[in-house]
């Protein structure tokens, strides 16, 4: 496709073609294998101008070959299509039916601008972009909101933020159909993508993906890596009623125990609870696994209690029923965290104290498999030396003041978070400072020119009087003799 169509497509084609796309990932996606190398030079053209899905390494698949690492999906995709989490799925992953809406996304920014995505950039560079810096390809402005709207959730960092295949074919059909009826498109300019959040650190694809019903158990949805456990409004309750367009765009009516009369909340603030799990709750099996990591993250679970789990260490999500596992300690952004005593040999390097025993970190990141990255904001650090570390949940445990069993280790804690809140601390000083520093010099400013004025007044009166008694340049008195 790429060879014969050659630059920019006009939209009512992208669209068209999009339509196709989707069609062949849902077909796919169904019988639960993912592509991971979708590009423009991948998908063909019949004699009647529609698309097929062409070489995407499904033979890996077909014949059941497992991917033994992360080499195995490097060569199963193309560094400028890859999601985030395809460049090292066993850490930042696992691979999921999102990951092929990132390549999705790339494909149609590609036909609608004519320059594959980072163009002319490294293997090297393209990772620190997506991987590191987190940037995202950008599209093409004066698109439809609709399509500008899913375009960009394709390329949300985080996979469960993005749409579902799904989701993507309604609004492309939908678009397709607005296009056709307006007669076409303006636009040629590229600006950054602007993140979709309702403002609860959920995307509005995210909240789409599990629709209420009657007799569902539910709960106040948790914040996304909250720093503690907030309060909920509604501990758990029962759906009574619905009243809305099913999108989770309307209002639950929610008979909570205790409670006489049903409470009417929004459905974008309640999370589905099945045999007392909910998708984003911290998990772990009841029976170990030495092949990748006991604690994850419940990705899905449906009402026959089947779970879908990301778990550090696999490269796909782990599928499997409700009853093989238990709740697990949570973990969120900003805990101070270090190695369990019983840890000798960890999954991931971990830096030590000057007195050999491990050190306290502070969680910075958590990934959607459960693999936290851990800063270290009290260590000195020299040269190319790293900081910030990768862990295992199942491998650390929570330090906190009230869990250091001496007045040495509250010492040190306090200490971890004397440095932890110190840049903080310093860049507010010097916000002060610069505020106070500019509304002194303002006010200094304004007297010295209020000072100037008067002068200037001053000097103008005396110049006034001194004309006076001069006309023309001749004294008054001289003047009245002549």
């Amino acid at each position: 496709m790429a060879r014969l169509k050659g630059g920019k497509l006009p939209l009512s084609d992208v669209l068209r073609y999009g339509v196709e796309i989707a069609k062949g990932l849902l077909d796919l996606h169904s019988l639960g294998l993912l592509v991971l190398n979708l590009k423009p030079s991948n998908l063909l053209l019949n004699e009647h101008d529609h698309l097929v899905h062409g070489d995407f390494g499904i033979p890996y698949l077909l014949l059941g070959i497992p991917m033994s690492d992360s080499s195995m999906a490097l060569r199963l995709g193309t560094p400028n299509y890859m999601a985030p989490e395809q460049w090292e799925p066993e850490v930042r992953g696992p691979l999921s039916f999102e990951t092929d809406v990132w390549g999705f996304g790339c494909c149609i920014v590609e036909m609608l601008s004519g320059i594959q995505p980072w163009f002319g950039k490294s293997v090297e560079e393209i990772y620190h972009s997506v991987v590191i810096k987190k940037e995202k390809p950008q599209i093409p402005s004066g698109l439809p909101p609709a399509v500008e709207n899913v375009i960009s959730g394709c390329f949300e960092y985080d996979f469960r933020n993005r749409p579902l295949i799904a989701d993507i074919l309604q609004e492309f059909k939908s678009s397709r159909n607005a296009v056709n009826n307006d007669g076409g498109w303006i636009g040629l300019e590229s600006h950054p993508l602007r993140e979709k959040t309702n403002g609860s650190g959920y995307s509005t694809w995210y909240l789409a993906k599990d629709s209420l019903k009657v007799g569902d158990t539910v709960r106040s949805r948790k914040p996304p890596n909250a720093q503690r456990p907030q309060t909920m409004d509604i501990s758990e309750g029962i759906v009574a009623g619905l009243d809305g367009d099913g999108e989770r765009n309307g209002f639950a009516l929610v008979k909570v125990p205790g409670m006489h009369k049903p409470l009417r909340v929004q459905e974008s603030t309640l999370e589905r609870v099945t045999s007392g799990l909910a998708v984003g709750d911290w998990v772990c099996l009841k029976e170990k696994n030495n092949k990748h990591s006991s604690v994850g993250i419940l990705l899905a679970v449906q009402r026959d209690n089947t779970v879908a789990v990301g778990f550090l260490g696999l490269e796909t999500t782990w599928i499997g029923n409700s009853s093989q596992l238990q709740m697990a300690k949570a973990y969120y952004v900003g805990q101070f965290v270090r190695l369990k005593a019983n840890v000798v040999t960890p999954r991931f390097e971990w830096p030590h104290k000057k007195a050999g025993a491990w050190a306290n970190g502070r969680i910075s990141e958590v990934f959607p498999n459960g693999c936290l990255l851990v800063e270290f904001p009290g260590r000195l650090v020299f040269g190319n030396e790293p900081n910030t570390y990768l862990a295992d949940p199942a491998e650390v445990e929570e330090v906190s003041f009230d869990s250091c069993p001496n007045m040495v280790e509250k010492y040190q804690h306090l200490e971890d978070f004397h440095w932890a809140v110190r840049p903080l601390a310093i860049a507010l000083g010097l916000f002060v400072t610069i505020k106070l520093g500019t509304c002194a010099g303002r006010n200094v400013a304004a007297r010295l020119k209020k000072g100037h004025r008067n002068r200037q007044h001053n000097q103008g009166s005396g110049n006034s009087s001194w004309l006076g008694i001069f006309r023309g340049g001749v004294p008054a008195t001289v003047a009245s003799n002549r």
